[in-house]
Formats: structure tokens, C-alpha cells, sequence
């Protein structure tokens, strides 16, 4: 399978990308901004899994606009994409009142424009084959409707909760294209970002505990699940 993974150079996504490593029949191409760290991630995949099949694409999803140059440098490590995980998130810890108009618009350019931009520009590559593909947007619980909601971190829950609606949009608007898109709310995870959301704290979820229900819900879910927007936390509230 052809998989790309967004947010890859840290926590869940970097574990993710090894999960899918052990399968040397699996090319996974890798999106983040930082260079340095996909190929620590390459490094690491090729020593651990020999043959695994790792392209680091480095790419910022706080620019305005995607470089023209995106689609031509996705192409030249996979033809077609069968499962996208749109893993990448920007989070900002601070009172609603404190927060100004461009940490807003830059937590939302991350979190959810940088979904639409992607997406669009791969659905031309997904669905054409005899199995369906997926698309997993990872969303929080702080996005989840209902569940408790923190103080700081408005702008990110927001964010987080315009994937469940879009999942559902986007979901109906595939329908007869081979591709199912599915939205995962996770819970507590002792990632750089948990740290940030919650300084002193400590989740009991691991990133590579996580990696691994992701890896197997992207490959699996896709067959009873569509426009889902689905919690994943083993704990309360």
C-alpha cells in the first residue's frame, strides 16, 4: 500500500510511520517541516525494519499556500495514495482573551486549511483500484462534542472539532469514488503537544500504543467505517 502521513517528525505520527515500516510492501512517504527529523525517522525505519520503504517529504502546512511543487515531489514516491493520515496539528496554549487574531488564523491554517489543500490535491490519486482507500483525519477530544473542555485551548479544540464536520462532508461527497474518510478523537497521549496542553501532567496512552490502533484502523476500519467521527480514550471524562 501507498501511505502518507502528515506531522511524522514527532509522537504519534513519527511512531505510525515505523508501525507501517514493518511492511516492506508498504511505501510511506512522510510530510513535516522539519528535515532533520524524517531522516532521523528514515534512519531509524531502515535499521530497525531492513527494506522498509521511507520518503521524507518536507513541507510546512503554515504557508498560505501549498508550494507548486508539492504534487510532483509526492509523485515521484507514489502513484497513487491508499491511505492518508492527516496527523500534523499546531496547538496554543492561552486564555481565549489573550489570544490574538494571527495565533488563531495560524492554529486554523495548520488544523484544518491544510486539510482541505491536501486532500483536494490527492483525491485524484485515491480510489482507483479494487480496494477502497482511507482517509483519517486525526482529531482530539478537546474537538470531540460533549466531552470536557479545557481552559487555553478554545482555538485548538475549534480546530480540532471543524475535522469531525468536514470528515462527515467530505464523506458524503466521495460517495461512489472507492473512498471511505473516517475522523479519530484522541484522548490523553504522552506526546510534545499533551506537554504543551497540559504542563505537569501525564497521560497513561503512549504514542506508540496509539500508533499502533491508528495503523490498524486506517488499514481495517475502512471496511465497516465511513464518516465517522469516532472517540478513542480509555479514560474519563
Amino acid at each position: 500500500m501507498n501511505i502518507v502521513i502528515t506531522g511524522a517528525s514527532r509522537g504519534i505520527g513519527y511512531e505510525l510511520a515505523k508501525r507501517f515500516a514493518t511492511d516492506i510492501n508498504h511505501k510511506v512517504v512522510v510530510i513535516a517541516r522539519n528535515r532533520l527529523k524524517l531522516e532521523q525517522l528514515r534512519r531509524e525505519c531502515h535499521s530497525q525494519y531492513p527494506g522498509a520503504r521511507i520518503y521524507p517529504l518536507v513541507l510546512d502546512l503554515n504557508l498560505d499556500k501549498l508550494p507548486l511543487s508539492f504534487v510532483p515531489e509526492l509523485l515521484s514516491c507514489v502513484n497513487s495514495v491508499d491511505i492518508l493520515v492527516n496527523n500534523a496539528g499546531m496547538l496554543i496554549n492561552k486564555p481565549f482573551d489573550e489570544l490574538t487574531r494571527e495565533e488563531v488564523e495560524a492554529i486554523f491554517r495548520v488544523n484544518v486549511l491544510s486539510l482541505f489543500d491536501l486532500i483536494r490535491l490527492m483525491l485524484p490519486y485515491m480510489g482507483k483500484g479494487e480496494k477502497p482507500t482511507h482517509i483519517v483525519n486525526i482529531s482530539s477530544m478537546g474537538g470531540f462534542q460533549g466531552s470536557k473542555k479545557y481552559g487555553g485551548l478554545s482555538a485548538y479544540s475549534a480546530s480540532k472539532a471543524a475535522l469531525g464536520c468536514l470528515t462527515e462532508c467530505l464523506a458524503e461527497e466521495v460517495t461512489g469514488r472507492n473512498i471511505a474518510v473516517n475522523c479519530l478523537c484522541l484522548g490523553a497521549v504522552q506526546t510534545e503537544m499533551f506537554a504543551q496542553a497540559f504542563p505537569g501532567e501525564r497521560a497513561l496512552m503512549t504514542p506508540a500504543k496509539m500508533a499502533h490502533f491508528i495503523r490498524d484502523f486506517a488499514l481495517n476500519g475502512v471496511a465497516n467505517f465511513n464518516g465517522k467521527i469516532i472517540p478513542v480514550s480509555a479514560t474519563l471524562p
